[in-house]
């Protein structure tokens, strides 16, 4: 007897130990290229997917999906107070990137998704840009897939943020910039269904009466300051108390 629960004990940890091996097939290669990723996020992007897959999700979390300005947020769970909320942010990533490794999301059927993604799209410095209609539609799409394959999860599209870089790309590519991300935006709110996705409007709080971002929400006219991320977490502290 005491031979045979030792047998079914061993098989137990080598199966888990396979599980767990397993779940690599989650996450892209290494070698997979994205088209819209500029070198750096690209590197960045290889290098946060490894740190994933040492440390995956929990089946039932709440996960917070976006870029740089999703992953600058750091310890969600502390700053909204609330449990199990995962950072699925990576500096530098577009809407490609996030469909790319969207099946670590799907297959640990999260409570919840928000998701923030679009910026680096439409600014980057990737020898091509995608159009805006390229981008909604693909926030769209990361939404549908989530969705389709994880019934129960709720899924939040929270629109791109403005940006103001006046200083640096001139005042013709700043007004293209802002043009953009109000087009990306148009299709997120376009296409919502609740029985998918519901919009959570972020740009409405972050934009000044010129469609910029304020300055006091930015350090950089991209990246949140503090007081940004406090704008945030006051505007979506709410819904997430609500998922109780």
């Amino acid at each position: 007897m005491n031979k045979l629960i030792f047998t079914f004990l061993l098989l137990s940890i080598f199966s888990h130990s396979q599980n767990k091996l397993n779940l690599d097939y989650l996450y892209p290669q290494e070698d997979l290229i994205i088209e819209y990723q500029d070198e750096w996020g690209r590197n960045n992007y290889k290098k946060i997917i490894k740190e994933f897959i040492k440390s995956p999700l929990e089946f039932g979390d709440i996960v917070f999906l976006g870029n740089s300005i999703t992953r600058g947020g750091k310890d969600w769970s502390k700053r909204l107070n609330y449990p199990n909320i995962k950072n699925r942010g990576i500096g530098g990533d577009v809407t490609d990137g996030v469909l790319a490794r969207i099946n670590e999301i799907t297959y640990f059927k999260p409570r919840a998704v928000f998701l923030l993604i679009g910026i680096n799209d439409l600014y980057n410095n990737s020898p091509t840009v995608p159009s805006p209609e390229y981008v909604g539609n693909n926030i769209v799409k990361i939404a549908n897939i989530i969705k389709s394959k994880s019934p129960n999860t709720e899924v939040f599209v929270q629109t791109t943020l403005p940006i103001n870089r006046l200083k640096k790309v001139g005042l013709i590519k700043n007004e293209i910039h802002k043009k953009n991300i109000r087009k990306v935006n148009s299709i997120i709110k376009l296409n919502e269904d609740n029985s998918i996705y519901k919009v959570i409007d972020l740009y409405s709080a972050f934009a000044n009466d010129k469609g910029f971002i304020k300055s006091d929400l930015s350090y950089d006219g991209v990246h949140l300051s503090e007081r940004g991320y406090k704008i945030w977490v006051d505007f979506i502290k709410p819904i997430v108390h609500s998922l109780d």
